[in-house]
């Protein structure tokens, strides 16, 4: 643990410059008294650390000293340093190892390189997470990544989303994050693989009972033809619903903010400053309760049944009210 210790402290040295001793152990999580014993032993040690009083003193290494990293080309490091987002493996208790290795291979580019990571920092950040996406709960997850690194049985309580609570006895094979959306891959006792929503579980029991893995399973190609299977099956149980719409010039911003690859402009403005636009909704519902949001800012050309569908909607609504009391 120390050794491991002095060397982030060498390279936060090496990566960031002269640094104080507070701000060294607020980063390793330890003591400044920690910090000045480490830096005695690094001395001891030949590395050419030095400590400066003063207001602008701090803890520094000698300008000459460098650590080299060779063999990784320009676009290598870049794909490394892209973002510092580290999504899901924060939940797997990851995010501060991805830190700290990229803090590693940082400290030891060479000067150029670690410019353009700079320079690329300010410029490029992948963001993993969908707008207005609640962050789902995962309360079992680390029994479950204990679970699949053991290769256990585990006992679970599921709901799925048609049907109801159910228990039963899988093999816990595999973690899979969809985006910011955790799966567990199980395989049941007849032997078939499938997927769990982690959010799903309402109960997790890992057993004793370990399982035999198969030699044969490559978990990339199964989630890839296992998402491919349900986006084939999900269209054929609802297939997409297109729709021609004209759009007022005031309500056009929903579209992007809202509809994003879902829609595209047909032409131009029209003599009234109205655009037509070619949606795609799920299905006539999800159609129907999206438009009567914008009110009169939005006419449907096609298909007609989407219009009778929101005329008689609206009118339900307004007999509704006119027929309730008022208080």
């Amino acid at each position: 643990m120390r050794a491991d210790r002095l060397l982030s402290l060498i390279l936060l040295l090496h990566a960031r410059g002269r640094m104080t001793a507070e701000a060294l152990a607020r980063h390793l999580e330890v003591s400044e008294r920690t910090i000045y014993r480490d830096l005695d032993a690094l001395s001891t040690a030949g590395i050419p650390v030095y400590t400066q009083s003063g207001a602008n003193g701090g803890v520094f290494l000698d300008e000459n000293y460098r650590l080299s990293l060779t063999g990784l080309s320009r676009s290598e490091v870049r794909s490394l340093f892209v973002s510092s987002e580290a999504g899901p493996l924060k939940d797997l208790g990851l995010g501060k190892a991805v830190e700290d290795t990229l803090l590693k291979i940082f400290a030891a580019l060479p000067n150029q390189q670690r410019s353009e990571v700079e320079l690329m920092r300010q410029r490029f950040h992948i963001d993993p997470a969908n707008w207005f996406q609640i962050v789902e709960p995962t309360p079992f997850l680390a029994l479950l990544q204990q679970a699949v690194w053991e290769d256990r049985q585990v006992r679970i309580t599921y709901r799925p989303v048609a049907g109801e609570v159910n228990e039963r006895v899988i093999d816990a094979y595999a973690l899979v994050a969809k985006a910011n959306i955790w799966y567990l891959v199980g395989k049941k006792p007849d032997g078939e693989m499938h997927n769990y929503r982690v959010v799903r579980f309402k109960n997790v029991e890992m057993l004793e009972r370990r399982f035999i893995r198969d030699p044969d399973f490559d978990l990339a190609a199964y989630w890839k033809e296992s998402c491919e299977k349900f986006e084939r099956a999900s269209l054929e149980m609802s297939p997409p619903y297109h729709t021609l719409l004209r759009v007022h010039p005031s309500m056009l911003w929903y579209f992007p903010g809202y509809m994003e690859g879902r829609y595209e402009q047909v032409g131009a403005q029209d003599e009234n400053g109205w655009y037509s636009l070619r949606v795609t909704f799920t299905d006539q519902a999800e159609a129907r309760s999206r438009l009567m949001v914008l009110g009169t800012k939005v006419l449907v050309v096609e298909p007609l049944e989407l219009r009778d569908a929101i005329l008689e909607t609206a009118r339900a609504i307004l007999d509704f009210h006119e027929r309730m009391p008022h208080e």
